[in-house]
């Protein structure tokens, strides 16, 4: 597969000295389903704001999709059709005085004549499940409905990348189920994407690729069973291991004879199994 995301050493400087990225290098193939996570500060959503372009690297490079970021307005312009951003806070995105407005300003900026951009208004709610909101007032919406909003705005750029900064910051359990379920079905359809998260219980269930962000660098590049699997990784990073294999280390450590899962899934099928064993042994 071809990269579609480079960082070569890139580093970001805040205004005020803080440096918030560190010479960081990481390559995400186009189609991939990955997740960079850390505590709070790690640096995050710095990154994404870079991926966006809109915080520009201090000094090494990245590429969306082939293109330099930071190179020219130009550029700028065909990395933000190419890659959708959602910020961790839907208010800090949606701004119009309705729905149907906000969704449509992406696309309406991209020069689109007025009936491809109300189709694709129309399409982008109906994938999100807010068909039938387009008079509505967005922050007078709850904080899913937001949530879905920002991504149907994204949506209706039709990006070959979306970014999600925290999917499932602020939301009830079956709110980050649906986000997470809707976000997987576009990865399905070829869409990259690409999240940050701090809750390490549901990235098993989202990736196989893994980057640790810790003060502004990458610790570690991995699957989640390498990531978490490296007691003295999860301290440094001030993170744990996720609930199931916190759960199955216990287990291990009492003398059960049993492989270390990620996932309510392969945990309860290891334990059907061990218990099989033992019925068969007894």
């Amino acid at each position: 597969m071809e990269t579609i995301i480079e960082a070569q050493n890139l580093s970001f400087k805040y205004p005020d000295g803080t440096q918030a990225l560190k010479n960081i290098n990481f390559k995400i193939k186009k189609g991939e389903r990955c997740a960079f996570i850390g505590s709070n500060g790690a640096g995050k959503s710095t990154l994404f704001l870079n991926l966006n372009g809109i915080l520009i690297p201090t000094s090494g490079s990245l590429t969306v999709d082939q293109i330099l970021v930071g190179d020219s307005k130009e550029n700028l312009r065909k990395i933000r059709e190419n890659l959708g951003l959602v910020f961790q806070n839907p208010d800090d995105q949606l701004f119009a005085p309705t729905v149907m407005e906000d969704v449509a300003f992406g696309p309406m900026n991209m020069g689109l004549s007025k009936k491809e951009v109300d189709k694709r208004v129309e399409e982008a709610l109906k994938r999100v499940g807010m068909e039938g909101s387009e008079e509505k007032v967005p922050h007078h919406l709850s904080g899913g409905q937001k949530k879905r909003i920002a991504i149907a705005g994204v949506l209706a750029m039709k990006p070959h990348i979306i970014a999600i900064d925290e999917p499932t910051a602020d939301l009830d359990p079956q709110g980050a189920i649906d986000i997470l379920k809707f976000l997987l079905d576009l990865n399905k359809e070829g869409i990259t994407i690409v999240i940050t998260t701090h809750d390490v219980d549901l990235i098993p269930l989202f990736t196989k690729k893994v980057y640790v962000m810790h003060h502004g660098f990458i610790e570690a590049e991995g699957t989640p069973e390498e990531i978490f699997s490296d007691p003295s990784l999860v301290k440094k990073a001030h993170l744990r291991t996720p609930l199931i294999s916190d759960l199955m280390y216990r287990l291990k450590n009492d003398g059960v004879n049993c492989k270390i899962k990620m996932t309510v899934k392969e945990a309860h099928n290891e334990l059907l199994q061990i218990l099989g064993e033992n019925i068969r042994d007894s």
